[in-house]
C-alpha cells in the first residue's frame, strides 16, 4: 500500500545516490537512472531488456514499449531524461520528463498538475478569506447586519503607552548639514584683518572708544560780559583831560 502511495505521488519526492555524482556524465546518466532503488524507473521498460541482453541503445528503435532516452545534457549539472511509449521506429508518445540537477532526480510536473495546484491554492486562499469575514459578521432582527472586529476591543483594553521621544534629527541629517556648512564656508571664507608684525591682537571687549567732546552751554549773560570785556581790552587807555584853573 505504501508503494502505491509513493508511485501515485512521484511529484513530491526526489532520489539521489551520492556515489554516482563524481562520475556522472552523458554516457553514464542512463545507468544511474536505472538503479533499482530509483522509484522513477520502470523495470519492465525496454532499457532493462537491452541491459540484460547486453545490447546497445540503438536497438531501442526496433522495439515497442516503454523506454527512457537522454533528451538534454548540460554537464555536469543538468540532465533531462524522457519516458516515452514507442509505437514504431518513427512514432513515439511522451509520457513523462525527469530532470537531474547536481545528481538529484525529480519528476517534472505536467501541465494538468501545475494548473490543478494553482487553482487549489487560489481556492484555498479565497475560502479562508470568506471564513474569516463570516466570523466578524453579526446579525440582529432590530439592527440588521454589522461587522464586529475583535481588534477594536483589544485596542480599547490596552492602555496607551508613552510614546518614545523622537530624535530632533537623524545621523544622515546631521552629516548633511555639516557638509552644507563646510561647502558654504569654502565658497564664502571669512575675512580677517591683516595685523602688523610684532603687534598683539586686541580683544574686542577691551577696546574703548574715545569720549567725544561735550559742547559747553554758555548763558546769554555770560556771553555779553565776555563781549564787553573783549571790547575794553582792545581799546587803549583813556586820554588825559586838561584841568581848568
Amino acid at each position: 500500500m505504501a508503494a502505491v502511495d509513493i508511485r501515485d505521488n512521484l511529484l513530491g519526492i526526489s532520489w539521489v545516490d551520492s556515489s554516482w555524482i563524481p562520475i556522472l556524465n552523458s554516457g553514464s546518466v542512463l545507468d544511474y537512472f536505472s538503479e533499482r532503488s530509483n522509484p522513477f524507473y520502470d523495470r519492465t521498460c525496454n532499457n532493462e531488456v537491452v541491459k540484460m541482453q547486453r545490447l546497445t541503445l540503438e536497438h531501442l528503435n526496433q522495439m515497442i514499449g516503454v523506454e527512457y532516452i537522454l533528451l538534454h545534457a548540460q554537464e555536469p549539472i543538468l540532465f533531462i531524461i524522457r519516458k516515452q511509449q514507442r509505437q514504431s521506429p518513427t512514432q513515439v508518445i511522451p509520457l513523462a520528463d525527469y530532470y537531474i540537477i547536481a545528481g538529484v532526480i525529480y519528476q517534472a510536473p505536467d501541465l494538468g498538475s501545475v494548473i490543478n495546484s494553482r487553482v487549489l491554492t487560489a481556492v484555498h486562499g479565497i475560502q479562508s478569506a470568506f471564513d474569516e469575514a463570516m466570523s466578524y459578521c453579526r446579525y440582529h432582527p432590530s439592527k440588521g447586519y454589522w461587522w464586529h472586529f475583535k481588534d477594536h476591543e483589544e485596542q480599547d483594553k490596552v492602555k496607551p503607552k508613552a510614546k518614545r521621544k523622537e530624535e530632533a534629527s537623524s545621523i544622515f541629517q546631521r552629516q548633511r548639514v555639516d557638509a552644507l556648512l563646510l561647502d558654504l564656508r569654502q565658497k564664502f571664507p571669512p575675512k580677517f584683518v591683516q595685523q602688523k608684525s610684532g603687534e598683539k591682537p586686541v580683544p574686542v571687549d577691551q577696546t574703548k572708544k574715545e569720549p567725544e567732546p561735550v559742547p559747553e552751554t554758555v548763558k546769554p549773560e555770560e556771553k555779553e560780559t565776555a563781549k564787553n570785556a573783549q571790547q575794553t581790552g582792545t581799546k587803549g587807555p583813556p586820554e588825559k583831560r586838561m584841568r581848568l584853573q
